[in-house]
Formats: C-alpha cells, structure tokens, sequence
C-alpha cells in the first residue's frame, strides 16, 4: 500500500478530546481566526493547547500552551490556521508523533489547508464529529557529508533543492541512484520534489503534477546546460546521492521547504532517503484533488459549467 494512502473515517472514531492549535504569526486575519476556533471548540467542552510561539500573539487567551514537539505528544489532533508554509513547518515536527493535523487557509493558494475561514465551524464540526479522510504523506530526509563526515541535515515535506544561493553560478554534480551512476550535470541546480511538493517549486521549476497517493520522486534540473536535461521520475524508496564536483568555484545551498539547512563545499556528498515517519492529514470527506488543482490553478471547468 502506498505511503500516501487515504483512509476515510466514520461516527465509529473515538471522539477528539485535545486540540492543538498553531497559527501563521504577523497576520491579524489569523489572530482573529484562532479565536474564532477557541469560541467554537471551548463550547464544544474540548480541552484546547495552544503552541508557545502561537500564544505570544493571543494575549490572555486563557489555554496551556505547549511547544509544537509536546503538542504533537498530548493532541489528538492539531489544526494549523495560516498558509501551505505554516503547515509544512507543523508537518516536519508533527510527522514523529503520528499526529492528525488538519489546516485551515488564510494563506494564497492552500494545497494543503483546505478548509476556508468563511467554512470554519461547518467543516471543523464535521471532523470532531468524525466525518473526514487521514491522507498519509511521506517526507525526505537530507544528510551532507564531507570527508565521511556528517555535517548538516534537515528534512521536507515538498522538496530539497540544491541551488547557488546568492552566487550566479553553474553548479557541476554527479548524480546517483541506488548506487548507479545517472549522469553528470551543470546546472542551476536540483529540485528533488514529493508529490506534495510537485504543487510547489517544482511546478515553477516545469516539473510534473503528481497525485498525492503515488509513491515517487521527481528530480527536476534548475536552468540545465543542456537541453537534452528533463526531469525524471523515480521510486520514492531510491537513495538519491548527489556528489558536488571538485571544480566548483561557489559553495552550492542545501534548501528543506525552502530553508537553507547546510551549505555545500567542492567533493560534499548529498544524500537523500525517504523519511521513516509520515505527516497524516486530514481532509473534509469529498475531498477532491483534481477539483483543488482547478480551483488553485484556475484549469477550466467542464464545458456547460
């Protein structure tokens, strides 16, 4: 089964009784939306955990607060009010608990936070009643090594990018998987996309849409040198080893979700793994991927619509 795979949830799902809740900070819209969902579940008799870093912006809210790690060990479940970014962040530290994290937008697009404030207590009703889908996503792992040597590390939800950072330079790497040799290339760089992802920087970088279920990668090379460089899809559960050639002149970055992690020096190894754990979000029953891809990117309807 694959490491994506949706499972839908009925009346028979034990009741929800710690909610954690995480907001996108610097936006009054969200402020006033976490309140919005603290009335609607403080009347619903549910015990409320806010994150710490969250609290700072709901003075005298009244809730324990709890740092995003412990409220992925005492929740239930865990709602990010904010955008894609606020729920990636979550993702990444939420996936070691299994959690159950649901979003709700007040982002720009909203892959992944589905629910609309306008929507808020009709369709968080629906989830504390057990009326939802858990949707399991994988996450990668990214490990640099120099001289054996491990020396940075971070992890992604929708991508790793190897890119030049500040510089204007070609970067020259070897690419490996499993072991076999793939090609040499020089290039802006590599996006090593998910199917999460695919929506995402990748997509801008002319990578393919991936339905979230399937259990594969996309390499996508940044502005290659060649034309004959296209992007290519592989086995999720492939190792990806990037060797940064020798020659290089700048330091090539290391980006998890668009956060630099580690910066590369010439002969560094990049290694790249699926991650063990998943992020299990929730959907509203009915969710419907193609009909967020119309919607978010405004593919046209059915003709007579």
């Amino acid at each position: 089964m694959s490491s994506q795979q949706r499972t839908p949830v009925g009346h028979e799902t034990l009741p929800f009784r710690n909610i954690g809740l995480i907001g996108r900070l610097g936006s009054a819209g969200v402020v006033e939306t976490l309140k919005r969902l603290m009335r609607f579940l403080d009347e619903r008799g549910l015990h409320v955990i806010v994150e710490d870093r969250t609290a700072t912006v709901l003075l005298d809210h009244g809730h324990p607060e709890a740092s995003r790690r412990m409220l992925g060990e005492l929740c239930d479940l865990v709602i990010v009010v904010g955008g894609d970014g606020s729920l990636l962040g979550a993702a990444r530290t939420l996936c070691h608990s299994g959690t159950l994290v649901l979003g709700v937008n007040r982002g720009r697009l909203g892959f992944l936070t589905d629910i609309s404030p306008d929507e808020l207590e009709e369709r968080v009703g629906e989830v504390l009643e057990g009326h939802y889908e858990v949707e399991k996503r994988f996450l990668l792992d990214a490990e640099l090594f120099r001289d054996d040597t491990l020396v940075g590390s971070g992890d992604a939800l929708n991508e790793v990018v190897l890119h030049p950072g500040k510089a204007v330079r070609m970067i020259e790497f070897e690419l490996f998987l499993d072991g076999q040799f793939v090609y040499t290339q020089r290039s802006d760089g590599l996006i090593i996309a998910t199917p999460t992802g695919s929506t995402a920087y990748s997509l801008s970088g002319g990578g393919p849409i991936m339905h979230p279920r399937l259990d594969v990668l996309t390499l996508v090379p940044m502005f290659p040198h060649t034309l004959s460089s296209r992007p290519i899809v592989v086995d999720a559960a492939s190792e990806i080893r990037i060797h940064i050639g020798e020659t290089n002149q700048t330091y090539p970055h290391i980006s998890c979700d668009g956060q630099t992690r580690a910066v590369a020096k010439p002969d560094d190894v990049l290694v790249i793994r699926r991650k063990p754990q998943t992020v299990h979000l929730v959907h509203p029953v009915g969710h419907n991927f193609y009909e967020v891809l119309r919607s978010k990117l405004g593919w046209s309807h059915r003709l007579g619509d």
